[in-house]
């Protein structure tokens, strides 16, 4: 199982650090570094930043927004961050959610997995270098009767083959991701529930356009946070607001894809209530109401040898490279956390 590294938004206050943070991870072996966005920081910007100050570790979007770019605008985005970074770019892909894609990007959220396939085969199109003509019932290339004519990327990618992941929550999501991408960006996994929550459907998918499993890189992103094993509850409860921030707040009462996930969990009453806390201004007491498991089953937390376990947990579930979000509120407390990510998957014996 590899590591990487998810800096999250640029522009909240920690960016030197985030930086070193990525160099950190270059040093000491990490597989990829990601970059998120949503109505701030753009991750293409962040991901040339860190490529061009890193040797070795890849850079990967997570993700690049679906209603922010038209396809053909990605693949060349794609093609250009491989080529600058000497063929260390992945590329993830995600429709956001209904306010970001609405009110944000004035895109319709309508057909989700339809507008992503349609999207992905575009993509895949385009950066293979063939000319790109295509009918669908989102995007048409070129328009019909008119002056455009098919046309072909002019650059040419460092590979043949860049690769192409998807955030995905639901099951059918899950099921097309399987189908047409090369991996899936995965958000609060318990190794516990990863089967019925994730890999069957991810498995599913695989099976459809006649693949397996081999090669398909299951990717979830995990917080984790290193201290004394007594001190576990304590150290949870530093991820409540971030918990309850998405099973509460994220979407809108009727569309919140991670409240869902924490019901397919066995939340469903506390999802309901983290939930309602949450929307109607109460913040602290959605915080509150996240059960200590849920936070507990979804991060590294307490010491080195508990990670480990946690993480030959996660690896038995299907996880081939584990995200890690390093906790802390000083420079050298996220660094001591990659560090301990690193010694924890050599115990696991899983490096």
């Amino acid at each position: 199982m590899k590591l990487g590294i998810n800096l999250g938004y640029w522009g909240l206050g920690m960016d030197t650090d985030n930086l070193a943070v990525a160099k950190e991870a270059d040093k000491l072996g990490y597989a990829v570094c990601w970059a998120a966005e949503a109505y701030g920081s753009d991750t293409v910007t962040v991901l040339s930043f860190v490529a061009a100050q890193t040797e070795r570790i890849d850079v990967g979007s997570a993700i690049m927004q679906i209603p922010a770019r038209q396809p053909t605008m990605t693949a060349m985005t794609a093609s250009t961050l491989d080529t600058l970074s000497g063929g260390r770019f992945r590329l993830g892909l995600g429709v956001s959610g209904p306010q970001v894609s609405e009110g944000w990007y004035g895109v319709k959220f309508d057909k989700p997995l339809a507008r992503t396939r349609e999207y992905v085969d575009i993509v895949r199109k385009a950066m293979s270098r063939e000319r790109v003509s295509y009918e669908g019932a989102h995007w048409t290339l070129p328009l019909p009767d008119g002056p455009g004519k098919a046309l072909k990327l002019t650059v040419h990618p460092q590979r043949e083959h860049i690769p192409l992941y998807i955030a995905a929550i639901g099951p059918k999501n899950l099921e097309q991701t399987g189908e047409i991408a090369d991996g899936a960006l995965l958000i609060f996994p318990s190794a516990e529930h990863l089967e019925e929550t994730a890999i069957s459907h991810l498995r599913a998918g695989r099976e459809k356009a006649g693949k397996t499993m081999e090669g398909f890189d299951v990717c979830p992103t995990v917080p984790i946070a290193v201290g004394d094993d007594k001190d576990v509850t304590a150290l949870a409860d530093g991820f409540r607001p971030y918990t309850a921030l998405y099973v509460g707040g994220m979407g809108s009462a009727k569309q919140n894809f991670y409240n869902q996930l924490a019901q397919r969990m066995g939340y469903e009453k506390e999802a309901a209530e983290v939930q309602g806390k949450y929307l109607s201004g109460d913040k602290d007491g959605a915080a509150a109401a996240i059960p200590h498991q849920l936070i507990d089953s979804t991060t590294l937390l307490g010491s080195v040898d508990r990670i480990a376990d946690r993480m030959r947990a996660y690896a038995a579930a299907g996880v081939t490279t584990l995200t890690l979000s390093p906790a802390g509120f000083t420079l050298d407390e996220r660094l001591a956390s990659l560090r301990a990510g690193v010694e924890a998957v050599e115990r696991a014996g899983l490096a």
